[in-house]
């Protein structure tokens, strides 16, 4: 297998998200199922996952370090601090106190006494990122944690960080469905010897072409909130889908793996980190490692779903205050 440089360590391109298990979308898994999967992930290969003090309220965490303290030496592990959840929403705090606060309790809950990466999870703006960026660098010195991250961040923002100390990672939404790392932070990322870690690379579930209609998904699911997913916008967008998994059909793949081997074609800097509930989404996700794609089957993927193809904004106004990447300019 090949593998891409995190951190200063050889992992798998494509990684877990372990959000999925406990936190934003439905139906998780029990503590067992949860268990048996994150050992599934590890047996199949994976080496590299991504968790947060946000994710259910600390539970992914905990589940990591429940079910795998014992393997901690078989993966890379990754975590991210400065949003948790305060009485049931989000709340940022990149303030060098919490910061390292969070960084202390991620290592309990996670059963370990060192942390490979750790990202900020959001820019604070009340909180100059040289700051943030400085408490987690003393972090480093501790030995606490072995490489610093952002995440939902612009080039300026990696630049001016950068300065502080050498990131080593950056986490944004990445996929054939959102396009703004193309807007400057990817190649900033290339420039710096920054590793850039694409979130949400199926685009919540939608480029794996299964989820055909969003009404029916529990009443807490995320995707209730977010305008790609509302019903008129959905109909055009599983129309592109549609044809991407023709387009998949065609290179003897599937929709989702074509999607994760787009994702990683963009750069050797690139790593994924799909989440999944199931064994066998995770086994059709790695098929992605076995498929090589020609400069034209990247455009053509690429042409079918983009900014300009797919119906509805990235985030609703809410959401998109709390991040701070390069955006495209509103359709006329």
């Amino acid at each position: 297998m090949t593998t891409r440089v995190l951190a200063g360590k050889h992992v798998n391109p494509l990684g877990f998200g372990a959000m999925n298990i406990t936190h934003g979308y439905s139906n998780f898994p029990t503590d067992d199922e949860a268990g048996r999967l994150l050992h599934e992930v590890l047996d199949a290969g994976v080496d590299h996952l991504d968790t947060a003090t946000l994710y259910g309220g600390h539970r992914s965490e905990n589940l990591i370090g429940q079910h795998l303290k014992k393997r901690r030496d078989d993966f890379f592990l990754a975590s991210k601090g400065g949003l948790s959840l305060v009485e049931g929403r989000g709340k940022i705090d990149g303030r060098p106190d919490t910061l390292q606060a969070h960084v202390d309790a991620s290592l309990q809950r996670l059963q370990t006494e060192h942390i490979d990466l750790y990202y900020l999870h959001r820019l604070d703006p009340a909180v100059p990122v040289q700051e943030s960026v400085g408490a987690l660098a003393e972090a480093v010195v501790q030995g606490k944690i072995g490489g610093i991250g952002l995440s939902e961040i612009s080039a300026a923002t990696l630049r001016a960080a950068h300065q502080v100390h050498p990131i080593a990672a950056v986490q944004n939404e990445y996929s054939l469905a959102t396009r703004n790392p193309e807007l400057g932070i990817l190649q900033a990322c290339k420039e710096l010897g920054t590793a850039f870690v694409a979130f949400s690379p199926l685009h919540r579930g939608y480029l794996s072409g299964s989820l055909r209609e969003t009404a029916s998904l529990p009443a807490g699911d995320m995707r209730h909130w977010m305008l790609r997913f509302e019903a008129e916008n959905y109909a055009h967008n599983l129309e592109l889908v549609d044809r991407l998994v023709l387009l998949a059909n065609r290179l003897g793949t599937t929709a989702a793996a074509l999607s994760l081997a787009w994702v990683l074609a963009q750069g050797e800097h690139v790593h994924a980190i799909p989440g999944t509930k199931r064994g066998d989404h995770l086994a059709e996700n790695l098929g992605a490692l076995s498929v090589s794609l020609s400069p034209a089957e990247v455009a053509g993927a690429g042409a079918i779903i983009n900014q300009s193809t797919i119906a509805g904004d990235r985030y609703n106004a809410h959401q998109q205050k709390t991040i701070d990447s390069e955006e495209f300019e509103p359709a006329p």
